[in-house]
């Protein structure tokens, strides 16, 4: 069940699962989505971890606030949140958007990570101009006009074939997003430019993704391993960008196997 703490002067909506004493994990969640995205994670780690998801700025039943907003600003939301909590280390994974900001903190927060997991993510996004006209849509549709091309780029089309009932809830979860939200954080994946920032991060990193993600490809996952010392990269077949619902399975044992080895 969701609650409510105010940090950073936002008030920020989050979950909390798994044993009180456990080592803390904190999931951070894509573009145009909210901690449910996270659903078919938890039952992997919560034996184990105490996982703390959380609705970025903007998103899910977190606070609106006039953009645009940096990958720093919504870093800072996430360590504002952690001191809330009363946690002073813990494991970070990030999928895309959630990745970017999980960059951030292992470059800038090293004292509060104890590892980070950077899934289906990049250390920047070019064109400018595919933004622009995002944007545009969103302006002029709402979120609706975006919906059926994020499916696309989110997952393979057999899955989307195969599973309608994930790819509904999916949806909803896209539409649920607040324009002014999308906007404020898809300007920061926009404006990022944080390859040189990786040379700083000194935690154990997994960097994994599925190997079809047109999103966040291959290629930009190469880049992270290549910068960050420490990483190790996985890539799962048969999986696009959000390879932790598509491939669970297979994204699970990933993430705990890391999890578990830097525990």
């Amino acid at each position: 069940m969701r609650q409510f703490v105010n940090a950073n002067q936002i008030k920020i909506a989050y979950q909390i699962d798994g044993p009180e004493n456990g080592p803390p994990v904190f999931l951070s969640n894509s573009l145009m989505s909210s901690l449910e995205m996270w659903d078919r994670t938890i039952p992997a780690l919560i034996d184990r971890y105490r996982v703390i998801r959380y609705d970025t700025r903007g998103h899910g039943q977190s606070e609106v606030t006039p953009g645009p907003y940096s990958i720093a600003l919504l870093a800072e939301d996430l360590v504002a949140l952690m001191n809330a909590l009363g946690i002073k280390k813990a494991h970070f994974a990030g999928l895309s958007m959630g990745g970017m900001i999980c960059q951030y903190i292992g470059a800038n927060y090293p004292d509060n990570v104890l590892s980070l997991s950077l899934c289906d993510t990049a250390s920047e996004m070019p064109p400018r101009a595919m933004w622009e006209e995002r944007f545009a849509i969103a302006r002029s549709q709402g979120i609706a006009g975006l919906v059926d091309g994020t499916i696309k780029r989110w997952f393979l089309n057999d899955f989307i074939e195969r599973e309608p009932d994930q790819i509904e809830r999916v949806r909803k979860m896209i539409l649920a997003t607040p324009v002014d939200g999308y906007l404020g954080c898809a300007s920061a994946v926009r404006d990022m430019a944080q390859s040189t920032m990786l040379l700083k991060i000194k935690a154990p990193t997994l960097i994994l993704l599925g190997r079809q993600d047109p999103a966040c490809t291959y290629e930009q996952s190469t880049v992270l391993h290549r910068l960050i010392p420490h990483s190790s990269l996985i890539a799962i077949d048969q999986a696009a960008h959000l390879s932790n619902i598509e491939k669970p399975a297979e994204f699970n044992h990933a993430l705990r196997g890391f999890l578990d080895s830097v525990a």
